[in-house]
């Protein structure tokens, strides 16, 4: 009698003399932390910018993607405060085949006032450069710009984001990441009337081609 896969592709047979890979092994088991298995998938949850897929969540917990998806409508349902704690400030939403957590939508004037107040405030060098690479070089991802600037560009991309000077614009059919491009805020603030009047600034820039591929480690270390 042979071993049959139980679901999923064919697995192709084991060439002479050929050991079947081991089992990726986790250096931890979420039962064992604080919190279990609900404290760890808020603390992944907590650091996604993007819609999440259960499954990849499920392989980074190590749990079976069933289980959770039924851990993350217990979050859910405590976040809308229906197990009897209070209602929180955010929600957790699925969006897709992702799951994110959004700031919740009665709370929505508050959210505005805080990020508009934000917007008075000057960009930093960091922003500015960033914003810089963008403007000449879009649509780009947010591995390309970290790529021409040689630092992560995580939160200073969402900063730029919040104050509606660069928005999402698709997705990198290469590699899956999200593209971004300028606004047409951007161009008010700049007093300009398209991006043709941007001042000669690109051809001091590295072609973004040349940073391609850098999307997958940028994600692994919190892009996406």
């Amino acid at each position: 009698m042979t071993d049959e896969p139980t679901g999923g592709a064919p697995v192709p047979p084991l060439a002479e003399g050929e050991q079947a890979p081991a089992p990726e092994e986790l250096a931890f088991d979420v039962a064992d932390l604080p919190g279990g298995a609900l404290a760890a998938l808020e603390a992944v949850l907590m650091v996604a910018d993007e819609p999440v897929p259960a499954v990849r969540l499920a392989t980074v917990l190590g749990l079976p993607t069933g289980e959770v998806v039924d851990l993350l409508r217990t979050l859910a349902e405590e976040y809308r405060g229906e197990h009897g704690g209070r209602a929180r400030g955010f929600e957790l939403r699925q969006v897709g085949d992702g799951w994110r957590i959004y700031s919740a939508p009665a709370y929505h004037q508050v959210v505005g006032r805080f990020v508009l107040d934000g917007q008075t405030a000057r960009l930093t060098q960091a922003a500015l450069e960033t914003l810089a690479v963008i403007a000449y070089r879009q649509p780009v991802t947010r591995g390309q710009v970290s790529g021409v600037r040689g630092v992560n560009v995580d939160g200073v991309v969402r900063t730029l984001t919040a104050r509606g000077l660069v928005a999402e614009a698709g997705v990198d059919p290469a590699s899956g990441a999200v593209l971004y491009r300028t606004t047409g805020y951007f161009l008010e603030r700049m007093g300009l009337t398209n991006l043709d009047e941007l001042p000669p600034l690109a051809p001091y820039l590295p072609e973004i081609d040349a940073f391609d591929g850098l999307d997958g480690a940028d994600r692994t270390n919190g892009d996406r």
